[in-house]
């Protein structure tokens, strides 16, 4: 059989096509795909998070028009907008990206205030009745604890803290510093003993059971004590704030499918499952690019506290009118329910889930 020479054999899945043609009309490779640092950099984006024209075409209506990007994904309509949980992970891994500078930020300084105030050891010259020597411990004075809430304070929007929670710290600080070291302290245990154990090389299990750990204790019961331990003699708070947020990209795998199955209870007749969880990975892809955009202003331009409640705010009248668009109910039930389904998530889901995340960020940081 005569070949036509005008064929050409595509690099990829080595099928011929005419010639001219800019892509493989068989499995879509660019015909003139020369190996340079752009065309590498494309693949890599394109290939992992498919940032291409329908990143585009999906950005504007993801922001500014609700629900309309997962009901046209449920019509069918799924090459011409990028994929949800596409969406979701490119949307997210810049999220965190940005974040992430100011965790450690936040780290450091929390790290660099509780050294510098953390309770001071003396060790006398002169040695007790036992030839050990003895510690004169000094608790926190008023500038210490400033040092210590310093750093709270300045990112306290970032840690999520409002003015009850800085108050109810610096009031934990301050009945500290006026307790007398031979009484047990807010950690449960004598800390003028365990510093004297610490300074006289005394095995971590000899310090445990002066903690009040049994000695049958379980792996989770001395594992909790071992970082116990760890936490009060290098005071790793910054460490534990930079695991915490280390894990929230990880427990996001399951909130977001929690969310979707509060609007299937609320929505229970209205499509599978799936459905709802379509609108989630659209929802999380439009929370983690407004507060990508905040944080990255942020950091660059301090915006005033109303302005950042404001956009906060707004996210709620976002979640209202995709809901009413993508279920197609009268505005009044979609802003019940809308209400609702924020309730239980807010107040019931988001905070079970900060325990979690505190308690695994304490137990291995």
């Amino acid at each position: 059989m005569e070949t036509n020479s005008n064929q050409v054999n595509c690099q990829n899945c080595e099928t011929p096509y005419k010639e001219g043609y800019e892509f493989c009309p068989h499995c879509g490779q660019k015909t003139n795909d020369e190996l340079t640092i752009g065309v590498l950099f494309y693949n890599t984006i394109s290939n992992y998070f498919s940032f291409d024209a329908r990143f585009l075409k999906s950005f504007f209506p993801l922001m500014f028009r609700p629900g309309y990007l997962a009901k046209k994904f449920l019509e069918g309509k799924r090459l011409l907008f990028l994929h949800p949980a596409q969406m979701y992970l490119f949307v997210s891994v810049i999220f965190f990206f940005i974040i992430s500078f100011s965790v450690r930020k936040t780290a450091r300084d929390v790290d660099t205030a509780m050294q510098k105030t953390k309770t001071t050891a003396t060790v006398n010259d002169s040695t007790s009745n036992d030839n050990k020597p003895f510690i004169e411990v000094r608790p926190l004075d008023s500038a210490g604890i400033e040092k210590v809430m310093a750093p709270l304070k300045q990112n306290q929007k970032m840690l999520g803290l409002n003015e009850e929670d800085l108050k109810a710290a610096d009031s934990i600080l301050k009945q500290s510093q006026n307790q007398n070291n031979n009484l047990k302290t807010s950690f449960g245990f004598n800390e003028e003993k365990i510093d004297s154990l610490i300074a006289a090389g005394e095995s971590d299990d000899v310090i445990y059971k002066e903690m009040g750990m049994r000695e049958d204790a379980g792996f989770f019961t001395r594992k909790f004590y071992t970082q116990m331990l760890k936490f009060y003699k290098d005071r790793g708070l910054g460490a534990i704030i930079q695991t915490f947020f280390d894990t929230i990209p990880i427990s996001m795998f399951f909130l977001l499918p929690l969310f979707a199955f509060i609007l299937k209870i609320f929505y229970f007749k209205r499509g599978r499952y799936s459905h709802h969880l379509v609108f989630s990975f659209y929802y999380f892809s439009f929370l983690f690019t407004v507060f990508s955009i905040i944080f990255g202003v942020n950091m660059i331009w301090d915006i005033p506290d109303w302005i950042d409640w404001l956009v906060a705010l707004s996210t709620f009248f976002y979640l209202l009118v995709a809901i009413t668009r993508f279920y197609r109910q009268h505005w009044l039930l979609s802003f019940i329910k809308t209400s609702m389904i924020s309730f239980v998530f807010l107040l019931m889901v988001l905070p079970f889930a900060f325990g979690v995340l505190v308690f695994f960020a304490f137990l291995f940081y």
